[in-house]
C-alpha cells in the first residue's frame, strides 16, 4: 500500500484495481445510507482513501481501531501516535488530522450562531469533539454577552484546576477587560470520568463568588471526560 499517492480525481480514467468495487460500494453506502450506514473501521477506510489512490484500507483502519480504541480516540492521537501504526504515512496522518479539525470547526460555529444556553447541546457536543479524548488535564473559559452568545472561548492553561493555576479574580478580571456579562467554566479528566473533585466545586464557588461582586455571572461549571460530562449546576454546586 502506497501512501501519498496522488488523486486525479478522474475516477473513469483509473485503470481497474482490486479495490474499486469495495470503494464504490462504501460510496455509495455513505451516500445514501444514512448516519449509521458505516461502522467505525469503514468510516476510516473511506477516510483513508484520500491518502492511498489504489488498495485495501481496511485492515490500516482496523489496526487504527485496535491501536486507539475508538474513532473519535484514532482522530485525536497525535501525529507521532499515528505515525507509529504500521502503513500509516505524512498524507493519511494529515487526512485524519484534516477530519478532526473540520469537525471541530463545524461543533464550534455552531455554538457561536447562538445563544449558548439556548443551544446547550451544542455546545456539550462541542466540548466533547473538543476536550473527551484529551490525556491532560485542560481549563478553558467561555465568555458571554449580555445576550449569552459566546464572546471568547479562552484556554487558561493545562493543568489541574486548583487556585494556584486559576485565579477567580484573574478569571473575572479578564471578563471585564472584554465586556462579558457571564462566563461557564470547563475542564475535562483525562481518567475519562467527570465527575468533580473537592478542588473543582471549591475553585468553582470561588470564582462564583468574585462574580457576584463584580457583576459576571458563572452559570455553569460543565466538566468533560470520555464517560461523559458532568454540569456542577445541574448538580446544584453552584
Amino acid at each position: 500500500m502506497q501512501d501519498d499517492a496522488k488523486d486525479t480525481g478522474r475516477d473513469a480514467a483509473r485503470p481497474t484495481h482490486p479495490g474499486k468495487g469495495h470503494r464504490q460500494r462504501l460510496r455509495d453506502r455513505l451516500l445514501t445510507g444514512g448516519a449509521e450506514a458505516l461502522a467505525d473501521y469503514e468510516v476510516l477506510e473511506y477516510l483513508l482513501f484520500g491518502a492511498f489512490r489504489q488498495g485495501n484500507t481496511k485492515q490500516l483502519a482496523k489496526r487504527l481501531l485496535e491501536r486507539f480504541g475508538s474513532l473519535g480516540n484514532v482522530l485525536d492521537a497525535d501525529h507521532g501516535a499515528l505515525a507509529e501504526v504500521k502503513g500509516m504515512g505524512e498524507t493519511s496522518a494529515a487526512v485524519l488530522k484534516a477530519t478532526a479539525l473540520a469537525a471541530r470547526r463545524m461543533a464550534r460555529n455552531r455554538v457561536q450562531e447562538k445563544p449558548v444556553l439556548g443551544s446547550w447541546q451544542a455546545l456539550l457536543d462541542y466540548l466533547a469533539i473538543d476536550m473527551a479524548n484529551l490525556t491532560v488535564e485542560r481549563v478553558r473559559v467561555l465568555y458571554l454577552d449580555t445576550r449569552n452568545r459566546l464572546i471568547r472561548d479562552h484556554h487558561m492553561g493545562d493543568g489541574s484546576i486548583d487556585e494556584a493555576a486559576v485565579h477567580p479574580r484573574e478569571v473575572i478580571r479578564r471578563g471585564l477587560d472584554i465586556g462579558a456579562t457571564a462566563l461557564i467554566l470547563v475542564h475535562n479528566h483525562p481518567s475519562g470520568n467527570p465527575e468533580p473533585s473537592r478542588a473543582d466545586i471549591q475553585i468553582t464557588q470561588r470564582i462564583a463568588e468574585a462574580g457576584r461582586l463584580l457583576g459576571i455571572t458563572v452559570h455553569d461549571h460543565v466538566i468533560v471526560g470520555s464517560e461523559g460530562h458532568v454540569s456542577l449546576r445541574a448538580k446544584g454546586l453552584i
